[in-house]
């Protein structure tokens, strides 16, 4: 069975965007584990506009209680600053089951590409055995259709997290055939060398079962901006009838 890590990055982006704890990152994560999800997943980046530090300490004790994993994402080679010790230094002190690694630039809104192992391989190595030292699993963000997966599975990668934004674009356009192919050779090399298979960034309700039908054998999604946009929908009209109601008064 495909399991489902939720991202909280988003509800800490609405926390910061007025200051102050609310609304709670660790209520949030916590009401997702009590509604089934198998784990939580964070992305702390350098300029903290989400998830700040304090978050991964407060969720790795949350996970940690409830026998959940906790999915650490981030850019291994952004040099620690006030306020974000790196990646290597938070995965150190909270020891999350899984690490994904990302390439992204302090200036990208969002992760939007995987690792060049060419170009990146050799100094992603050490930093690999580093993770896997602290008891971390280690997943690497790939494109679908990377051609250097052989490499990815050589530096000490557990698995790989195939990007899918393309795809859901894809799915919007409604020619989601090639990038399906492309997600679904990648899925058989990387098993094929010996690594497991993750998925995210874009799926939906609208998009997952399609994905997992002509990509199989996925081990975890993690699912966030979508996820937190339709739970939004579905709570709405529930969450403003409760203000009526207490408008109205106890008689």
């Amino acid at each position: 069975m495909t399991v489902l890590s939720v991202n909280v990055n988003k509800i800490a982006v609405l926390r910061n965007s007025r200051g102050g704890a609310e609304p709670s990152v660790v209520r949030a994560a916590t009401l997702c584990l009590a509604a089934g999800a198998h784990g939580i997943t964070v992305h702390p980046r350098p300029d903290q506009r989400h998830i700040r530090a304090d978050d991964v300490f407060a969720l790795a004790e949350l996970t940690a209680q409830q026998g959940r994993e906790l999915n650490i994402e981030g850019n291994p080679f952004a040099p620690p600053r006030e306020g974000y010790p790196g990646l290597l230094a938070l995965c150190r002190d909270t020891r999350p089951a899984q690490v994904t690694l990302v390439p992204d630039g302090d200036g990208q809104i969002t992760s939007d590409h995987g690792f060049d192992f060419v170009r990146d391989g050799e100094r992603l190595r050490p930093l690999v055995s580093e993770f896997k030292s602290l008891g971390c699993r280690v997943s690497v963000f790939v494109d679908a259709g990377c051609d250097n997966l052989t490499l990815a599975a050589d530096i000490g990668a557990d698995r790989i997290e195939i990007y899918t934004g393309p795809y859901a674009a894809a799915v919007e356009a409604g020619r989601a055939e090639d990038e399906l192919e492309r997600c679904a050779a990648t899925a058989h090399q990387a098993r094929a060398l010996g690594m497991g298979v993750n998925a995210g960034h874009d799926l939906s309700q609208a998009n997952l079962l399609e994905f997992l039908e002509a990509v199989p054998r996925v081990l975890e999604v993690s699912i966030g901006h979508a996820l937190i946009g339709e739970a939004l929908y579905v709570g709405l009209e529930r969450t403003v009838q409760n203000y009526l109601s207490l408008l109205a008064g106890p008689g």
